[in-house]
């Protein structure tokens, strides 16, 4: 087993406290938007080997990858971690997004690596060839988009923008009224893509649009005002602000979680969370970005099919183990509480969920990973990689050493993530 170190992404939209206040450090002065965790190349994490020397997860586990993998995930995945742990801290909106599966990754990829498309390109739209489904987990209250809503549904809603820029006295958008015919028809999936495109590709017409309906809607009440209202201060002239009011407004309370399968057209609007991933870092953009957008290319990777908003429900096992399991062969996510002083097994120790590899990550509290092999000590806000060989592991409270321990009184709080079972 190994200590982890980890890199922080500083993107514009992070919170400049969140993850410093979670993890018990202090804050870096600037925003933090992404700790990553995991073997991804473009930010792998680095082992603490027991000369005292660092290596590169991802290099740790291509050397000895049936050691660090198991024979099983190695030849479903390959030599490589298949998921990647995140914690995200979104003080902002992030970008509408979409992310492709798996066979339209690989073919985008392949595409773009044989037009000679350098890889750290900002045009580009496939950074490697591998799916990306992703759950986010709400550690405090979390709002987000995700999928669309029924496109009847749709309709009132922008029924309801024209009668409110009526209401206004300034001239209602044609953009606005052509919308509503779109979302009318007969054919929902056929309606929502006609208006989904219509806005993203209307040019100036959908800014002006966008800005009219967040004049109207500036003393409104109600959700769809206040999603104008959020996503306008920050992309005054950008679409998005009128394509997200196709899709369904999800709030997560601390301990709710969401999946996102391939195609599920969604962004992140504000909240804490542990993000977890297949590892991968593609993304196609729709929208409150000064990203690329690819419209063509996003066009054949959105599902617009309107959804129900996809819960995870916890999973309680025998073994006193809480466990989120989206549909993916990726990734299951463990939550670990471990509680002080109750003198019960169930409560003080828990045993690791393994389906070879193994991501922990303490933040709150210090926790002891307990193996045949041996132990480590994964202070609050560390991390650590369990190897595929490295099992069985019981997760323990840590003994409190002092001030410098960080141990909370009241127990410990901790994620693990593996293969799903």
């Amino acid at each position: 087993m190994y200590l982890l170190e980890n890199t922080l992404r500083p993107y514009a939209w992070g919170s400049e406290t969140a993850i410093a206040e979670l993890l018990g450090r202090v804050p870096s002065g600037g925003p933090e938007a992404e700790l990553w965790v995991g073997a991804h190349p473009d930010s792998p994490s680095r082992a603490l080997l027991d000369d005292g020397t660092r290596e590169d997860l991802d290099r740790l586990i291509a050397s000895d990858p049936v050691r660090a993998l198991g024979d099983a995930a190695v030849q479903r995945f390959g030599a490589r971690l298949p998921f990647l742990l995140k914690i995200l801290a979104a003080a902002a909106p992030l970008s509408l997004q979409v992310h492709p599966s798996s066979s339209q990754a690989t073919a985008g990829f392949d595409a773009e690596n044989a037009a000679g498309v350098p890889a750290d390109a900002p045009l580009r739209n496939y950074r490697d060839g591998f799916h990306k489904p992703e759950m986010i987990f709400a550690l405090t209250p979390f709002e987000a988009l995700c999928g669309f809503r029924p496109a009847p549904e749709a309709a009132a809603v922008f029924r309801q923008l024209v009668a409110a820029v009526e209401i206004s006295g300034a001239n209602v958008p044609q953009l606005l009224t052509d919308v509503v015919g779109d979302l009318a028809g007969s054919d929902q999936r056929a309606g929502l893509r006609s208006a989904f495109t219509r806005l993203l590709t209307g040019g100036g017409a959908s800014v002006q649009a966008a800005q009219t309906v967040a004049a109207a809607l500036l003393s409104a009440t109600g959700p769809e005002a206040a999603t104008v209202r959020e996503l306008t201060e920050h992309y005054p002239a950008d679409p998005g602000v009128l394509v997200s009011l196709l899709l369904n407004r999800v709030s997560l309370s601390p301990g709710q979680a969401i999946y996102l399968p391939a195609g599920n057209i969604h962004a992140y609007l504000s909240g804490l969370g542990i993000e977890v991933m297949a590892s991968s870092d593609n993304v196609l953009r729709g929208g409150l970005t000064p990203k690329h957008v690819d419209v063509p290319e996003l066009l054949k990777t959105v599902s617009f099919e309107s959804v129900t908003v996809p819960a995870v429900e916890v999973r309680h096992t025998g073994l006193g183990q809480e466990l989120y399991c989206p549909p993916f062969d990726e990734f299951a996510l463990q939550r670990l509480e471990l509680r002080a002083g109750s003198g019960s097994m169930a409560s003080s120790d828990v045993p690791l969920a393994q389906n070879g590899p193994v991501l922990v990550l303490a933040v709150s509290g210090s926790i002891v990973l307990d193996s045949p092999r041996g132990d480590l000590l994964v202070p609050r806000g560390s991390s650590a990689f369990v190897p595929a060989n490295e099992a069985p592991v019981m997760v323990k409270l840590a003994a409190g050493t002092g001030p410098e321990s960080d141990q909370d009184d009241d127990g410990a709080l901790a994620f693990a993530v593996t293969l799903a079972g």
